[in-house]
This record gives structure tokens, sequence and C-alpha cells, in this order.
């Protein structure tokens, strides 16, 4: 078995053992091993290896882990970011234009727009990203943008429910009709996580909890779409469902803010339900962030994501995403780096990735910088020097 050692790393993020949040390590070394972290420890102590990385006394960090992504699309929104950026406020309405672009593109288009952003996430440090669907709502537009999903990604998430389509839009129950038969029906087999928008103009509660709780019947896990656009009822719903995470939580109200942190986890620190943060939705929308600073001190679970899409949010850049989340949302550059790699992992319910610690999966960034502190310190800066996924360098 091949044997790989990344050493001379000047400050080790793992994520577990080490000093403060991070577990950071100083003057140290990982072994990896057939795709997984075997050994970490003082590189001074560094078992041999059959080939070997220097880091160069630069900082290493896992893998960012993006949970919120929607990367099956066709066509192109700029002008209605143009006009959001004239004034105009953002609605939610422009969802229908994407929708009518993907239906009419071919399989091969939505392979390439997948597989580019999914390229460019990876060159900027992303080792896991989940994808939704959502701009299909047919049946077979839905299947289809969930089987090129998980040709790039196994963390796939059915978003039927994004919104209710021009075709159903004085039909809304038959809609949801719709997407808790055939349409679930067809996607299930490609996906992972079912998902609603509950928001206004989206679907109301009543929608989004007959919605989900077909997904949970059909064996999905619980995401949502909540307090995006104002207060409303998604992040107790996320809650009383047991949702992996709800998405946004811009406008949250104290008891919304209780019962996230009411969901304390039996199975280790944190909350089950975690509140997954979108900076960049925010950034591309001109609206008020979410408050993080509010959400940690309650002891909620904290994930930073970049709910990279055509309308709304397009970059693919979690480190945009943690400079804005520490400029924007009161957090630490920790609070921030370890939202994105652990708490995005904690998000998808997965304990393989987002730490660089013994059996986890050898999912690595090597940073053109000596410290994290960097990604929030110098905003905008190609700061990825190298990036390994699985023990392999990209």
């Amino acid at each position: 078995m091949s044997s790989l050692l990344v050493d001379n790393i000047g400050e080790l993020v793992t994520n577990g053992v080490g000093e403060g949040p991070l577990g950071i390590r100083r003057r140290a070394a990982v072994l990896i091993e057939a795709g997984r972290m075997a050994w970490v420890g003082p590189a001074a102590y560094a078992p041999a290896a059959d080939r070997r990385i220097d880091a160069g006394g630069a900082a290493v960090l896992p893998g960012f882990v993006d949970s919120h992504a929607h990367l099956v699309f066709a066509g192109d929104r700029a002008a209605e970011f143009a006009a959001r950026m004239a004034g105009e406020r953002y609605t939610g309405g422009g969802i229908r234009t994407t929708v009518g672009a993907t239906r009419a593109a071919s399989d091969d288009d939505l392979r390439a727009t997948v597989r580019r952003l999914r390229g460019e996430a990876l060159r900027q440090g992303t080792t896991t990203m989940e994808i939704k669907s959502g701009y299909g709502l047919t049946v077979a537009d839905e299947a289809r943008s969930l089987r090129i999903a998980a040709e790039t990604s196994t963390e796939t998430t059915f978003l039927g429910a994004h919104v209710v389509p021009a075709e159903y839009a004085d039909r809304p129950d038959d809609y949801v009709g719709l997407v808790c038969g055939p349409m679930l029906a067809a996607a299930a087999p490609h996906a992972k996580w079912i998902d609603v928008f509950c928001e206004r103009g989206a679907f109301d509660v009543d929608h989004a909890r007959a919605i989900l709780a077909c997904g949970q019947a059909a064996g999905l896990g619980v995401r949502v779409h909540a307090n995006q656009l104002g207060p409303g009822p998604g992040v107790q719903l996320g809650v009383e469902l047991g949702a992996a995470s709800v998405d946004h939580c811009t406008h949250l109200s104290d008891d919304d803010v209780a019962a996230l942190a009411g969901t304390a986890s039996d199975d280790g620190p944190g909350t089950r339900t975690v509140a997954t943060l979108l900076p960049g939705a925010e950034f591309s929308t001109r609206s008020p962030y979410p408050d993080a600073r509010r959400l940690l001190d309650a002891g909620v679970t904290v994930a930073l994501a970049t709910d990279c899409n055509p309308g709304t949010s397009y970059t693919s850049s979690m480190p945009f995403c943690v400079a804005l989340a520490v400029r924007e949302m009161g957090m630490t550059p920790a609070e921030a780096v370890w939202a994105a790699t652990a708490g995005g992992a904690r998000a998808l319910r997965r304990d393989d990735v987002g730490v660089l610690t013994a059996g986890a999966r050898a999912d690595l960034v090597v940073l053109d910088a000596p410290s994290y502190l960097h990604l929030a310190y110098r905003p905008g800066v190609p700061l990825i020097r190298q990036v390994l996924l699985n023990g392999v360098p990209q």
C-alpha cells in the first residue's frame, strides 16, 4: 500500500485534539494511506513514507465542506443581479427564469455546468460539495438533474419544492401532490436528501411539512430553506422534523434560536439541527446578513456554505464566504473556518470529512500562507496552493 507524507506543516488545523477550537498543531506532519489519514503528529517524529510533500512551513487545513449548492442549471441571470444592484428588491421570482432555461438544456449542457462549477470549487479548496436539483420542476427534469448531480457528488438533494412552476401557479395543491408522488418516486433513487423552500412566494408550512414527511418516508434525510426573506415557520418545521440543517436563517425570532439550541446532540458536541448560513446570498441580494454571533452564543452549531446558484449567489468560493462571515456576521476567523469545514460536515451528518484526524478521509488544503487567519485577513486573494482529495493531489 502506497503512503504519502505531508510534512513541514507550520500550522495544522485538525478540528480535533490540539490547540484551541480548531485543534491546531504546530510544526506537524500527516501520513496518508489508502486515501485516509493514518497518522498525525510532530514533524520531528514523522514516519517513513513512499512519497513526500513538503508544505514549506505553510498552513494546512481540512478541505472545505460546502453543504448547500445548486449546480444543475442552465442560463444566466446577470441582468437580474444588475437590477438588484440598481435598487430592485429580491423576491425569489427569478428562479422560474432558470427553470425555463434548464428544461430546454441538453444533458450534456447541464453536465458541463456541474463539472465546471465543481472544478472551480475544488481549486478553491472545496473537497465535499452537496448538489441540489430544483431547476427542472417536472418529473423527468428533476430526475435527470439528480442523476447528473450524482455523477459528481454523493451528497445529492431533491428540491422539487423550490418554487411552484408557472404551469401550476393556480394549482399549488396539485403540484405538491406531484412532488410527493411521481416526482419523488423518480428522484429518490438518485438522492440522499430532500429539501423545501419554505418561504412566502414558495411553499407554506403545511405544504412543506407534507413534502418533507413524504421524503422521510422514502428514506431521504431532511434539509430546509428557512427564514431567508423574512420571519417564518421554516426553522421550527426543520426542528420538528429532525432536519440535519436549516439553511439561510437570516430572520430568526428568539423562539427560533431556542428551538435550534434545544436540539442538543446526544452523540457529540453541538446541535443535531445545524444552522447553515449563506452569506454569498446576502452579498448578492444586498440583504441583511444573518447574526451568527447570536446563534453561536446560544450554543447552536453553525455551518457556512456558498449557496452557489445562478441568481442569488453565483460564487463557488468558500474562502470568500469565510471572509464575509468574519466581516459581516460576527464570527471570529476560527469560528468561520470551523463552520466551513467541520460545521459543513455536521450539516451533512458526516464525521469522515471536515477534520484531519486518524481515520478521516484525506481531504486537505495547503495554503499559500502561514496561518488559517489569512483566509479572512486577505479576502479575494487566491491562497489555495494545493488540494488533496482522498489523498490524491489535484
